[in-house]
């Protein structure tokens, strides 16, 4: 996390773009996304001509045709006329950042640079915001060299964290992020090893998959040693562990930078869109699906992937997608999904199928009820984590409930910090959990045999199966209450009494 002067540099160059015209966030954070990948080609070039100046030998594929080349970060940064800046990034710099190929462009963020617009046509907005973006890097530098725990990538991914953050902050684009410490909780939950092969098939900005990557970076075999370390763990990591698929251009470009400033240079996110029947071939490919699909979204049924309506025969997005997880996943593959509550206890045939499928032809380990300020102040609708394997087979014998009532933040449209956090104490019965101990259903986190789920329609909404406490409240005898009805009947007919002799 970002504090402090580096903070500030970000909401200054922020309002740079505001103050200037460009006030949408989406735009904001896709410009400076422009400018980074530009600054970061330079960064490449820079060290391989340390490199060769060093081995006295000649710069191997260079990118650029020398150091006065105009595409060039470290050229035309130190260009005193504006106007001469504003033409080399928006006539030379951007046109190839949109075609670079090699080493350097194969990255899944110059893939999605085809449609990308250059918006900044102020030359003095342009040399302000390099000028701060020059300095903001240059402190984060400084920042990574005096920390004994956080890498120039490490820091630089939380910079761009703290930027899309924004997002939230921006109406109605905060439907693009889920809350962070909430994927955090979710990663934590699946617990992910360093060869899974992880998708999530709404990205969006990628939240997912970063938190499994921060994940995997700290964790330690038994020795203590990072698991990345051992035999083929990096190179699959690089290459072949993160998946994403969205159908909005722009969502690629900025998920896919964000990938890319947390250190991963290889993911594969893909222009599909997931449950359209264009896209149906992917099946059987992944070990865990992440993810937060769009609610309340209702498709032309014409366009449905026929596989995932033999599943579900419906056109809400949310049941859809229930479908689409379960034809993602290798058997064996487990997925932890935010559903809307509608899903667990909606009683139309498709609701039911659904939860049937879940139930009954593979395993459900789990059903987290989150409040329903989590999303606010975009959205008041209570949500739910589902936790399941695809077996093909059956092997739900209990599934395990928990009820979250705080994570951490007011449920209010402020979300500030509270003390109230159940997130701790989910994540210690998650992992201490017993189905022949936790069956006391007054408290937060229990056991359900499946047979009581299958005879209650599949109902999965915690409130059908926790065991509300109600206090015994002592009231006094009927006559007693009235007797005192009467006595204060009498007082307020003797106040009306003497108020009247006032009067007279």
């Amino acid at each position: 996390m970002i504090t402090g002067e580096l903070r500030s540099k970000v909401d200054k160059l922020w309002e740079t773009f505001w103050s200037n015209g460009i006030s949408n966030p989406i735009s904001v954070i896709e410009q400076i996304s422009y400018l980074l990948f530009i600054k970061r080609l330079d960064d490449l070039e820079l060290t391989k001509e340390k490199q060769a100046q060093r081995l006295k030998r000649a710069v191997k594929d260079p990118i650029f045709l020398g150091k006065d080349d105009p595409r060039r970060w470290s050229y035309f940064k130190n260009l005193d006329n504006p106007d001469e800046k504003l033409k080399a990034v928006r006539d030379e710099a951007f046109p190839f950042i949109k075609n670079v190929r090699g080493e350097a462009g194969d990255s899944t963020y110059a893939h999605h640079m085809q449609n990308a617009i250059f918006l900044i046509a102020n030359p003095a907005l342009l040399a302000s915001v390099i000028e701060q973006i020059d300095k903001m890097l240059d402190l984060l530098d400084k920042q990574a060299q005096a920390s004994q725990d956080q890498s120039y990538v490490d820091l630089m991914g939380d910079l761009y964290e703290y930027m899309l953050s924004k997002l939230t902050q921006a109406g109605q684009n905060g439907q693009f992020r889920t809350p962070r410490h909430i994927i955090k909780m979710m990663v934590q939950l699946m617990e992910p090893g360093p060869r899974e092969i992880i998708c999530d098939p709404a990205c969006g900005t990628a939240g997912f998959l970063v938190a499994v990557a921060e994940y995997l970076r700290e964790l330690k075999d038994s020795e203590g040693n990072s698991v990345l370390n051992a035999p083929g763990n990096r190179e699959h990591f690089d290459q072949e562990m993160f998946h994403g698929f969205d159908f909005d251009a722009t969502m690629l470009r900025i998920g896919s930078m964000n990938l890319m400033l947390h250190g991963i240079e290889s993911p594969k996110i893909e222009a599909r869109d997931s449950l359209s029947e264009d896209h149906a071939g992917v099946e059987e490919a992944f070990t865990m699906v992440l993810a937060n699909p769009p609610f309340k979204g209702s498709l032309e049924k014409s366009t449905i992937a026929k596989d995932l309506t033999k599943i579900v025969s419906t056109t809400k997005t949310e049941l859809l997608f229930g479908a689409l997880f379960l034809r993602l996943l290798k058997k064996g593959g487990r997925g932890a999904v935010i559903v809307p509550d509608g899903v667990l206890f909606g009683s139309s045939t498709a609701h039911k199928a659904l939860r049937k499928e879940l139930v009954e032809n593979h395993k459900l380990d789990g059903v987290i009820s989150m409040p329903s300020g989590v999303f606010k102040p975009y959205a008041g609708v209570s949500t739910a984590v589902l936790i399941f394997t695809k077996t093909g087979a059956g092997g739900t014998d209990f599934v395990w409930f928990y009820d979250m009532e705080a994570d951490g933040l007011s449920l209010d449209d402020k979300r500030q910090p509270v003390q109230q956090n159940d997130i701790p104490d989910l994540l210690q019965r998650w992992k201490q959990r017993n189905p022949e101990t936790d069956t006391n259903r007054a408290v937060k986190a229990f056991f359900v045999p499946k047979d009581e789920i299958a005879a209650n329609s599949y109902d999965l909404s915690i409130n059908r199966y926790k065991e509300v406490a109600y206090e015994e409240v002592q009231y006094e005898p009927p006559k007693v209450i009235l007797q005192k009805l009467r006595s204060l009947e009498d007082e307020i007919r003797a106040d009306l009494d003497a108020l009247e002799e006032l009067l007279k």
